[in-house]
């Protein structure tokens, strides 16, 4: 399982920023850790204004996810969960979510945490989801990873 070697930073004060989450439905058990640690890790940071956008699946992340962007947020956190199962469903939904997430914060300059777990079976998204007797906090990661690109974005030196 990863989580070796994972940062042990405190999230700072980022109380003005804006961010917003978009989660997809599916696995609706998983989903709800993952957002859950999201929300802890936005009152660390002392942000205390929440949007969050609820999509159907793991494919639909990045279009909204890019809406949000365009619309002047800070950063924004994108939950998902895939299965892998018999078919070659789980590459192509892993791999558009991935390419389209990144495409987002590249062409906004806008920092996407990404929260999309994908996993071989139900045992490892829950182990990976925030709950009671997880193993790891996808949710919180993600969205401290997201805060922390945005207030450095913002600190960056303006040539001169």
């Amino acid at each position: 399982m990863s989580g070796h070697g994972a940062p042990t930073t405190r999230l700072p004060d980022a109380g003005d920023l804006r961010v917003a989450i978009v989660a997809a439905a599916w696995h609706e058990e998983v989903m709800d850790g993952l957002i859950a640690g999201a929300r802890r890790a936005l009152r660390e940071a002392r942000i205390t204004e929440e949007t969050l956008v609820r999509v159907p699946g793991t494919f639909e992340l990045p279009v909204v996810a890019g809406a949000l962007a365009a619309r002047g947020y800070d950063a924004v956190v994108a939950l998902g969960v895939v299965i892998r199962g018999g078919t070659p469903h789980f590459e192509y939904v892993c791999s558009a979510a991935t390419d389209g997430l990144t495409r987002v914060a590249l062409d906004h300059s806008v920092p996407v945490g990404f929260g999309v777990l994908t996993c071989d079976d139900d045992a490892q998204a829950l182990d990976r989801a925030g709950l009671e007797g997880s193993k790891e906090d996808k949710g919180h990661e993600a969205t401290a990873a997201a805060i922390q690109t945005a207030l450095t974005l913002r600190g960056l030196p303006t040539p001169g």
